[in-house]
Formats: structure tokens, sequence, C-alpha cells
């Protein structure tokens, strides 16, 4: 084994803990829930400070990174929403921006060029926001606080990045596209 695809080893990780991660929830292991999801966080700065230090960077790490993210995340929203603590509809926008954003790479890539992945700053800012809410919902099932209000605060932060991001993407992606067929 190279030690250029440890951190690819360790994104593998972070993808088989959303399993655990899921079955705490739906079994109400609160303390447990939030403890799994911090290792996964610390997991993902891991892997990211190995691949920068060390140059141990790959074009599997690059997909794998970003999709152990969105893999957490998508989990933990939908099951956050199916135990109740996470109205439906909000996951519904939350998942369904990164479905968005997905097909549209997925269609950038074979139809225009390769894509070389960019994250906004309302993106960085949303990716931050939404992992704050999924920790601070975790811990007011289990502890009652924060107040619901913050939660709520939150919401309102993450429906606005992903409307300021969601549009970023699209209009960048329209944009390239364009100049990709129709270079000047």
């Amino acid at each position: 084994m190279k030690l250029k695809y440890i951190p690819n080893m360790i994104c593998v990780a972070r993808i088989i803990l959303v399993a655990p991660i899921v079955w705490s929830l739906l079994e109400e292991r609160y303390a447990l829930a939030l403890g799994l999801i911090l290792i996964a966080g610390l997991s993902d700065a891991l892997d990211g400070y190995l691949a920068r230090r060390f140059d141990w960077r790959t074009r599997l790490g690059g997909l794998l990174d970003p999709a152990a993210d969105k893999f957490l995340m998508f989990a933990a929203f939908v099951t956050l929403a199916w135990i109740g603590l996470v109205p439906a509809w909000f996951s519904a926008i939350v998942v369904g921006r990164d479905v968005i954003i997905i097909s549209g790479s997925v269609f950038y890539q074979l139809t225009v060029a390769p894509i070389h992945g960019e994250p906004t700053g309302a993106s960085k800012l949303n990716t931050v926001f939404q992992i704050l809410f999924v920790l601070l919902t975790i811990s007011h099932a289990w502890l009652g606080q924060p107040p619901t209000l913050a939660l709520q605060i939150l919401g309102a932060a993450i429906l606005a990045t992903i409307a300021i991001s969601t549009v970023q993407y699209v209009t960048t992606g329209l944009t390239r596209s364009r100049e990709a067929k129709h270079p000047d």
C-alpha cells in the first residue's frame, strides 16, 4: 500500500461511519450519534491535512472526500426528518440542493468538459451551517439545548445560503457551458 492512499482510506472509513450514525439516531442514542459525527468531522480534517501536507492528493480522493461529506449530510438530514426532529420539507430542500448540484455536475462532466470542483463562499458557509444544525439539533434532542429559536435562526441561514449558492452554481455552470460551446 502506498502512503498517498491513507486519506482515501480515511474517507472510506467516514462513509462506513454513516450506518452507525443513522442507527444511533433511530435508536435515540443521541450522545453516541454526536460522538460518531465528531469522529467523522475529525477524520475529514485529518484526511484533508494529510492530503495537503504530504501532497497525497489523488483523483479518487478528490471525488471521495466531497462524496463522503454529502453522504453524511444526506443521511443525517433524512434521518432527522424521519424521526421528527427536522421538518421533512426542510430536509427535502437541503437534499434537493445537493441533488441539483450533483446532477448538474455529472451532466456538465458528460456533455461539456471535465469539472473541477470550486465551492463558492456561500456554499462553504452553507456546509458549516448544515453541520452545526445537525450537531445542535441532536444536542437539542439529547440535552434540550440550544433553544429552539437558535435552531430556527440557523435553519433560516441554511435556506438563505442554499438559495444563493444554488443560483451561483447554476449560473456558473450555464456560463461555462456556453463559453465551452462558443469560445471567442
